[in-house]
């Protein structure tokens, strides 16, 4: 095995395992430290691949920009030490048929798909990305990227929501009448009991 697959399958199982335990940690703290590793591993992956300027911008918005504003809002609301309750047994079931049916759907659109071997090298540039990205034609991602900024924005919605607390109201205390200080105290009142005598 060549020096360039072992890095591959290394970066792979880093990003893999980190993805499975942000999903099944029970722990929203250490949920968002593996959402953050497995980014950082796919910001790698693009730096194996020597394209630098997708792995930058994966490091300053997914890993600069909402982790850390996912981590801001779980001090904000206290709940870094909180453990999650277990998941029912039928949502856990539901959730392994899911991964199963998109490993299954992935496995096969791959395998249906005919890769051609490139016949010449290709290094794009930053230019050459920025005009693919932004391209209104049939083969330009204007929509997916107009896409993904709406839920990135909808991402930071979702975060200050959750940091925001409600706010609760304050109960009044009971206020006494302030006592005139020249007023001279006086005694308690006393039971006065009267006897009568009858005279014969």
């Amino acid at each position: 095995m060549s020096t360039s697959a072992i890095v591959f399958y290394a970066i792979s199982a880093l990003i893999l395992g980190a993805g499975l335990l942000a999903v099944t940690s029970r722990k929203i703290f250490r949920s968002a430290i593996y959402l953050l590793s497995s980014l950082v591993g796919i910001a790698a992956l693009y730096f194996w691949m020597q394209v630098e300027f997708i792995a930058a911008v994966q490091i300053a918005v997914y890993v600069g920009g909402i982790v850390v504003l996912i981590i801001f809002s779980i001090f904000l609301t206290h709940a870094s030490g909180k453990e999650m309750p277990a998941p029912p047994l039928k949502r856990s079931i539901f959730a392994i048929l899911a991964v199963l049916l998109g490993f299954a759907a992935t496995y096969s659109l791959v395998n249906e798909y005919g890769f051609q071997p490139s016949t010449k090298p290709f290094t794009p540039t930053v230019s050459d990305m920025g005009t693919q990205m932004l391209s209104p034609t049939e083969y330009g991602y204007l929509l997916p990227f107009e896409v993904v900024s709406f839920l990135l924005l909808a991402a930071m919605i979702g975060c200050i929501v959750i940091a925001m607390k409600p706010t609760e109201p304050v109960p009044e205390e009971p206020t006494e009448a302030p006592e005139d200080e020249n007023k001279l105290p006086t005694a308690p009142a006393k039971a006065v009991v009267v006897v009568s005598k009858t005279t014969i």
